[in-house]
């Protein structure tokens, strides 16, 4: 039981996991911030224009059954807004320097076949220049750490 408790402790107090939970906490306050610029600050300017604050009002029945269309317009326009709000502050942050905006994954080298990341133009390794891959689903540059045979 004592094992078990030290692994749990091991793994709760790990570096990844704390990683993890300060990221979690600090996504949910800015979230809550961002939330806040678009329904408060940005939403009043669409009020402003449209003359409402929102478009839940708009509504039709059919059937009997009421569609209330402008909720999910309202809803589209929210996330809209956020997603264009969170595009130009990591845009902001990529040109101010901040932050860890460094391609995801790895390749393979084609003359040492040892994984080099994904960015790279001279592998790390056999010193040979490579070109660099594309962080993408599409690409064949990207792999895992199980070799794949040409």
């Amino acid at each position: 039981m004592k094992g078990l408790w030290s692994e749990f402790k091991a793994f709760a107090l790990g570096g990844n996991m704390l990683d993890l939970a300060l990221g979690f906490i600090i996504g949910t306050a800015f979230a809550g911030l961002v939330d806040s610029l678009a329904g408060d600050v940005i939403m009043q300017f669409v009020a402003a224009i449209f003359g409402q604050p929102d478009f839940s009002a708009l509504a039709f029945t059919l059937n009997g059954s009421e569609i209330r269309y402008g909720a999910f317009l309202t809803v589209v326009v929210n996330f809209l807004l956020l997603a264009a709000v969170l595009f130009g502050l990591v845009q902001l942050l990529k040109r101010a320097g901040l932050g860890n905006f460094k391609a995801q994954g790895s390749q393979e080298c084609p003359y040492c076949k040892e994984f080099v990341a994904i960015d790279a133009t001279k592998c790390k390794f056999c010193t040979a220049d490579i070109e660099p891959g594309v962080a993408d689903d599409e690409s064949p540059l990207i792999a895992t750490e199980t070799r794949v045979a040409d």
